[in-house]
């Protein structure tokens, strides 16, 4: 499978269509083609500044505006962050990756705080990601001055669906910050949120316009939405596993040498249901007890899983080397 950017709607919509045993085959094929299927990128994600955000984000239990009973906390003291990414290293994490609670970037001591974070972090042969919100792209090169791998800002969904979910920032908001992003030199994380309430089709819209950037991003989460009581999404039902996995395999087929992350969820799926996941081509996960403030596996439950798979985690820095290595194979083929 060649990396294209110019896909249309009908043939992302007739790969997510396709007779889902057939679809897992070739993603598990064209994965193969770019990784190694027996390792799998171990992330680990803090939350260095907890609630209080002032979006409308509908599945967020952040938001000032709901009553998630969630606590706001503020900025995370830089020793205390670096010292919970020794723990997650020793533990077989790779990267690590920061959120804050905030609409955007400002120039302030906080985001000077984070520049700290990162610099530290990235001496520790880490890979270093953050979700910090919208950002410029000064502040972006900021950050990958101090050493920043990865910039976490996902798109949610399609552009249609969007504004059922959020009004306090556009979808073009979204894309501007991935250019900024991008043009600071720096890897992008984008993926979206299923089980929102959203149709197939906008699942597959979100792809299109991941798999349509100038360049895909080089790590594409995927998220089953986690119902937080409070929130307006609190009594949406749990998405079937099989939408999971279709999606996974669209993402893979349109976005082969990008890590699709299966993220959020994992918390509400069997070791058997990850297994399918990891075979329709996922191969990045979170590890920890927490993501931000959602719950996830506890660390021994995924090496058990691990162990079980055959499964290793992947060393800081190798996926990169992998995937230059196979777009200089197709360039030297055209």
């Amino acid at each position: 499978m060649k990396l294209r950017n110019n896909w249309t709607f009908s043939e992302a919509n007739e790969i997510y269509n396709t007779p889902l045993l057939e679809l897992i085959f070739l993603a598990n094929k064209t994965h193969r083609e770019y990784f190694d299927a027996s390792k799998v990128q171990v992330s680990s994600l803090l939350s260095i500044k907890t609630g209080g955000c002032p979006e409308d984000c509908a599945y967020c239990p952040q938001a000032a505006r709901y009553n998630t009973g969630l606590n706001a906390h503020k900025m995370m003291d830089v020793k205390d962050v670096v010292s919970k990414a020794k723990i997650a290293k020793e533990n077989g994490s790779s990267r690590y990756c920061l959120g804050a609670a905030w609409r955007e970037v400002r120039d302030n001591r906080d985001f000077d705080k984070v520049v700290e974070m990162v610099s530290e972090i990235n001496a520790m042969d880490m890979e270093v990601c953050c979700t910090l919100g919208m950002i410029t792209e000064d502040q972006a090169n900021r950050l990958k001055e101090a050493g920043l791998y990865a910039y976490n800002h996902n798109l949610d969904s399609s552009k249609d669906f969007y504004k059922d979910i959020i009004s306090t920032r556009t979808y073009q908001d979204r894309l501007d910050t991935l250019g900024n992003v991008r043009s600071a030199g720096l890897t992008i994380c984008s993926g979206g949120i299923i089980g929102m309430g959203e149709k197939d089709d906008d699942r597959v819209k979100m792809l299109v316009t991941l798999a349509n950037l100038e360049k895909h991003p080089e790590s594409v989460p995927i998220n089953a939405l986690i119902s937080v009581e409070g929130t307006p999404l609190e009594k949406q039902k749990k998405i079937p596993i099989w939408e999971m996995i279709r999606t996974i395999a669209t993402a893979k087929l349109m976005m082969p040498a990008s890590m699709i992350r299966l993220s959020a969820g994992r918390i509400n799926m069997s070791d058997t249901e990850q297994a399918l996941c990891f075979l329709a081509g996922a191969n990045s996960i979170f590890a920890g007890d927490k993501l931000l403030t959602t719950p996830n596996p506890n660390t021994s439950d995924d090496k058990k899983l691990f162990e079980i798979l055959g499964l290793t985690p992947m060393q800081a820095f190798e996926h990169k080397a992998i995937r230059e290595e196979k777009r200089k194979l197709e360039q030297e083929e055209v």
